[in-house]
Formats: C-alpha cells, structure tokens, sequence
C-alpha cells in the first residue's frame, strides 16, 4: 500500500482542502503516533516529579534576612518551573519529529499531493503542535501546584494564589514550551533530517547558552552578555520568571544588566525566533521538491 493511500486527507471522511480539513488531518495523523503520546507523558511526569521534589526541599534556612511574601512567591514558581529544561529538550525533539520524520518516511509527499497549495499543510502541523503542547504542559502545571502548594506549607510557607503575577509566570511556563515545539518544528522542516534537526534544536536551546557561559567565564564581554539575552532559554527565562525585588537564590535585588529584562521583551525574542524560522521554512517548501 503506498503512503499517499494512508493519508488521511485522502479518504472520504477526511478528503476536505479547507483548512479545517487540514488541520483535522493533521490531528489525525499527530494522535495516531504512539511517541507522541509518550513524550507528553514524560513532560507531565518530570513536571510533577520535579516540581514536588523541590518544593519539598526548598526552604529560606541559614538565611538571616527575613523573607519577603515576594521572595516566597518566586520560590513558589522556581519550584513549579524547575523541570523546564529538561521539558525544552522533550518538546524540541517533538517538534523536529513531527515535520522531519515525514520526509523521513515519505509521507510528506503523500500530504502534499493531499494539500497542494503546501503552505496550510506547514501552518496547521505547527498549530497541532502548539495547541496539544499547551494545553499538556498547562494540565502538567495544573497537577503540580497543588502538590507544591501543600508541600510548602508543611515547611511553613503560605504560597499566595490569589496572586496574579504567579499565574501569569506559570502561564509563561507554558508559553515558553510552545515557542520551544515551533523554533524546533521550524528547523526540522528547514534540515528535513530527523538527526540534524534534533541536533540543532537542542544544540540552540541547551548547548549554546552553555558555550556563552564558558566564553563569559574566561573574558567578560558587554555584547557576548547581551548576545546571551537573545538566546531562546535566556529570552525564555523572563517569560517565566516572577517579578520580584527580592530573589528567594540571594535575597539580593536581580541585575537589571542587558538588552532583555521584562518578560514581554523575551516573549517577543522567542515569537521572532519562531516567525523568521517558519518563514524561511515556507519559502523552502514552496520552492523545493518534497
């Protein structure tokens, strides 16, 4: 049986060129890949088992300045978010998968020949991929805060959750983990290779900041620490950071140093990230062979 049979928006229930259609197959095609399912498991799970391990063992002992409601509020967050980079690494080789494994396997030629015009093909993978991994990484935060809640007033501290500025640094959480999917989703359709594409995406969003890290550790340098900023994990950061002028790490106010320091600005980094990457991804398959 060839590829292009197995489509589903080749068959008569799904044969529908409006981009409803295609986003309706793409669904189809997105839920019926097993890994998909257990990428996302494993985000819930290392979400909640993180986030309950260190809410359980973060506390302000052997620290003479009294804490602040704000400083709780920031630990509160740090321990709901504490699971994000190994989160990144889950989404990232996600959202390579889903564009690049179908080259891999031919079946893009199949959903090209579905969708001729290309283009809503390309956008309705990448809103599958944002929806679903929203809505997972938001249930994901949804479990864990109840239990962080409650671990935290075993040690004695009350989280306040009539706050809104620690909703939102959660919902940036979840925020930064669809940017994330669509930087990689981006990449992986520029590269078409499954190997190359999750090296990349990894290779930006967890080498990279490491290799400044090494570069700033040697010679302290002002545009290598503002370069730094426009990383997708240091843009992402401000995105899911509480506002606060006093860190639960160091009691101490946090450097305002760089080009990025609300976390609009690095929403807005991680948004350009993602539309220069699907842009050039379009153009590239409007003009290429699938």
């Amino acid at each position: 049986m060839s590829t292009t049979a197995t489509h589903p928006a080749l068959s008569p229930v799904g044969h529908d060129l409006r981009f409803t259609g295609v986003v309706r197959a793409e669904w189809i095609k997105f839920r019926s890949i097993r890994s998909t399912w257990w990428a996302y498991a494993i985000l819930v799970v290392l979400t909640v088992g993180f986030g309950a391990q260190m809410s359980a063992s973060l506390s302000f002992q052997g620290v003479e300045v009294v804490p602040t409601q704000d400083a709780i509020q920031d630990m509160a967050v740090y321990a709901v978010m504490v699971s994000t980079d190994v989160s990144t690494l889950v989404v990232s080789v996600l959202g390579v998968l889903l564009i690049a494994g179908e080259y891999g396997t031919g079946m893009m030629r199949s959903t090209l020949t579905a969708v001729p015009k290309r283009l809503p093909a390309l956008l309705a993978k990448a809103l599958v991929l944002a929806v679903v991994t929203f809505v997972v990484s938001a249930v994901a935060f949804a479990i864990t805060v109840p239990i962080s809640v409650g671990l935290f007033a075993g040690n004695g501290f009350d989280v306040a959750l009539n706050d809104p500025q620690y909703w939102l640094a959660l919902l940036g959480g979840a925020g930064y983990l669809v940017l994330v999917g669509l930087i990689a989703f981006g990449i992986g359709a520029l590269l078409r290779n499954t190997a190359g594409g999750i090296a990349v995406a990894v290779g930006l969003v967890l080498a990279a900041p490491l290799a400044l890290s090494l570069v700033l550790g040697f010679a302290s340098s002002g545009w290598v620490e503002n370069v730094a900023t426009l990383l997708p994990s240091t843009a992402g950061s401000l995105l899911f950071s509480y506002p606060t002028e006093q860190s639960w790490v160091d009691l101490l106010p946090p450097s305002s140093e760089g080009w990025l320091t609300e976390p609009w600005q690095g929403g807005l980094v991680l948004v350009g990230w993602a539309v220069v990457l699907f842009t050039a991804a379009a153009v590239l398959l409007k003009r290429r062979d699938a």
